[in-house]
């Protein structure tokens, strides 16, 4: 037929195999389908001119085998009326009107039968489309979140993230460093509220003692 030549794969095969071959598999999916599309406006533009020649093989035939009756008529006409002769004629005529239709009847066949064909390739090229257009959108959707996928990936793992990060660790050691300065500072030093406070605990126990001493004289006396 030659009108699947150049779609064969597309009709025959899976379309995941022609995706994994595919460095843009988004991009790949649009050119199936565009393609599916042009080749179904081809495949029916072709069924009907076939359809439309099937409808004149038709005519022709019936036009033969019309003027095979006719040279039938003519024959029993001419030996109606003695002319031998011109009824051979006549039925020499009818044999080639009859041979004709017969010829055009059985290409009429032929094409039939090509016409099915046709039908049965442009049903399953319908199923591909549909079925290609039904899975794109989901297609495209995957194949965008695998590439920000990829770009974070390469991200996370490029050495300037790493060096980032090793910055960073460098600045906190810094920090710990001047705050570890600071209170080495303050180690030795006391403010005047630490002063104060010493001062108030000396008092307590100069109380806690003059207290003490007391009672033990206070013990003393009563023995």
């Amino acid at each position: 037929m030659g009108v699947f030549s150049r779609f064969t794969d597309i009709i025959n095969s899976n379309i995941n195999s022609l995706l994994d071959k595919a460095e843009d598999p988004a991009k790949m999916v649009r050119l199936i389908i565009q393609e599916m599309e042009d080749t179904l406006v081809e495949v029916r533009s072709s069924s009907a001119k076939t359809l439309a020649d099937k409808k004149e093989l038709s005519r022709q035939a019936q036009r033969f085998e019309k003027d095979a009756e006719q040279w039938q008529e003519k024959a029993e006409l001419a030996l109606s009326k003695g002319r031998d002769d011109l009824a051979r004629a006549a039925l020499l005529e009818k044999k080639k009107c009859t041979e004709s239709a017969e010829a055009l009847v059985d290409e009429l066949s032929h094409v039939e039968e090509h016409i099915a064909k046709l039908q049965g390739e442009i049903s399953q090229l319908q199923e591909k489309l549909a079925d290609a257009k039904a899975r794109q959108k989901a297609i495209i959707m995957r194949e965008k979140t695998a590439s920000s996928r990829l770009k974070v990936k390469k991200n996370i793992d490029s050495e300037r993230v790493n060096d980032a990060l090793s910055r960073f660790d460098s600045y906190e050691r810094k920090i710990d460093d001047i705050e570890a300065q600071v209170e080495a500072y303050d180690m030795g030093s006391k403010s005047l509220a630490d002063e104060i406070a010493e001062l108030e605990n000396d008092e307590n126990i100069d109380d806690e003692l003059a207290q003490l001493k007391a009672k033990m004289n206070k013990d003393k006396k009563s023995k």
